[in-house]
């Protein structure tokens, strides 16, 4: 079975390889261990958690077996350490690279599956939603930093190694869920390898937006949180504003160690938090 695509950042400057980007290409997907620190992922836990934090703006997804998998949205980077996080080198310009384009923060979000309790999601595709939010071309990716340690029992990530290849598949209501044709989805099964993404705290996922994927239930006793940051090209802003970002302005890329110089903040000012009330989506500090 071919490999995993790992790559590891020795904290400087994230290279991207020929071989990454062939990686990206061809799979859809490469892991960078050890992208964020145990410093910095101590500054990003305590900034979402804690009075007026983003964890005050979490909404669920029922799973439709009675578990729920919590999550907080945000369109803009704004000025917190999620931001400054988003518009690091090592992530924005990685996504650069590995899109071969300019790229702006479509959005970013905080994934919770608490222990026991978290739920699943069905296979997708990330543009088999952005279709429908406008963006005319799948040249988007989506940065998946595991929070905590991700395995098979906490609910990791399981992808299908090159299923962007294939192209945007039909999306329609799958227990409950925006999810993948699933006939489709059983023939791409029986061709492609799948791919249980295990990750330590810190390390990262670039996957392509086209790459089918799906998360079993949190079992466990460990919870499985995690931060993904979207990039878009910005040739590929949406042809009209539905939810997320358009493109507006150049992205202001900072050190691969600006969370570390910056610290906690929790200024939520400008992020356009974004909470799925009974359908619809209200907007905070837009």
């Amino acid at each position: 079975m071919p490999g995993l695509n790992e790559y590891y950042y020795d904290g400087q400057e994230l290279v991207v390889s020929d071989q990454m980007k062939q990686d990206f290409k061809q799979d859809g997907f490469i892991i960078v261990r050890n992208l964020l620190s145990q410093q910095e992922l101590a500054i990003v836990e305590e900034a979402v958690n804690g009075p007026e934090s983003l964890t005050s703006f979490a909404y669920g997804h029922d799973d439709g077996e009675g578990r729920l998998a919590k999550m907080c949205l945000w369109n803009n980077p704004g000025n917190d350490t999620t931001g400054v996080l988003s518009r690091t080198r090592k992530l924005a310009n990685t996504s650069k690279e590995l899109l071969g384009a300019d790229v702006y923060h479509y959005h970013s979000k905080l994934m919770m599956k608490e222990a026991k309790t978290g739920g699943k999601f069905v296979w997708h595709q990330d543009y088999g939603y952005w279709y429908n939010f406008a963006c005319l071309y799948p040249d988007m990716l989506t940065v998946f930093i595991a929070m905590d340690k991700t395995d098979q029992e906490n609910g990791c990530l399981q992808i299908l190694r090159g299923s962007h290849r294939c192209g945007r598949l039909d999306h329609g209501v799958v227990a409950g869920q925006n999810g993948a044709d699933l006939k489709r989805v059983a023939a791409l099964e029986a061709v492609l390898d799948t791919v249980f993404v295990e990750l330590n705290a810190g390390d990262a996922l670039f996957f392509h937006s086209n790459l089918l994927h799906t998360s079993s239930a949190n079992v466990s006793q460990r919870r499985r949180w995690a931060i993904l940051s979207c990039y878009n090209t910005t040739h590929n802003s949406p042809h009209e504003k539905i939810i997320h970002a358009h493109y507006e302005e150049p992205l202001r890329l900072l050190d691969n160690d600006a969370v570390l110089k910056t610290g906690v903040n929790r200024d939520l000012n400008g992020k356009d938090i974004v909470v799925k009330t009974d359908g619809n989506y209200v907007h905070y500090f837009s």
